[in-house]
């Protein structure tokens, strides 16, 4: 769903309109201070603009679970444009040509699917927010491919929320058979070098060159 066409966002502008329009008709026409009058005053400087927040809150939460506002800061656009490239093999880029992932491809990856997922989640944004404000907003991006590393390793519980480790088709492969326990407890990657390799390659590619131009 665009943005354009969330409905919190079309309810947030219209009670916006609405108080706007309140509080002009005050101000202009200045009306004598009937029960009607404070009614409409109620609505135009209290409910509607409580409304406009509360809707306008919601739409953002929807724009910010979007691959365009995650690939929004320029260090982070090659991630969104590789998500988006329908030639790439990389992880990122398979999945999210799934239609489940769709335009909230990021989001769906690497938000916390635990009890209290969503708040930790945008906690999180937060964080990344502040980093790319003091540290990043002016780094090369060649730069930043080769020095960014995740917060803390992907977990394999986000990779089995889709793939079972239970699944007939899962469990026949040999690699998983044999490694079932200690992917499960996270003490070997999904998303390993060894495995199905990491999700976005081109940043660990220019982590090992930096760090070979970097050798003796």
């Amino acid at each position: 769903m665009s943005i354009t066409t969330d409905p919190f966002l079309i309810l947030a502008l219209v009670t916006a309109s609405l108080s706007v329009v309140v509080i002009a008709w005050f101000l202009v026409w200045r009306p004598e201070l009937t029960r009607g009058t404070k009614v409409a005053l109620l609505f135009g400087i209290g409910l509607l603009p409580i409304a406009t927040a509360a809707n306008g809150n919601i739409a953002g939460y929807h724009a910010t679970k979007q691959t365009s506002f995650c690939s929004s800061c320029h260090v982070m656009t090659p991630y969104g444009n590789d998500s988006r490239d329908l030639h790439s093999t990389s992880l990122a880029s398979r999945h999210a040509r799934n239609e489940a992932f769709g335009e909230e491809n990021c989001y769906t990856c690497h938000a916390d699917y635990g009890m209290f997922g969503t708040i930790t989640t945008k906690l999180g944004g937060l964080r990344h927010v502040y980093e790319y404000a003091l540290n990043y907003r002016t780094m090369p991006i060649d730069d930043f491919l080769a020095t960014i590393e995740i917060r803390k390793p992907f977990p394999n519980s986000t990779c089995i929320r889709c793939h079972s480790t239970y699944a007939p088709g899962w469990t026949k492969i040999g690699d998983h058979a044999s490694a079932i326990e200690t992917l499960r407890d996270g003490r070997v990657s999904c998303a390993s070098e060894g495995c199905h390799g990491p999700a976005h390659p081109f940043s660990k590619a220019a982590r090992r060159q930096r760090a070979a131009g970097a050798g003796p």
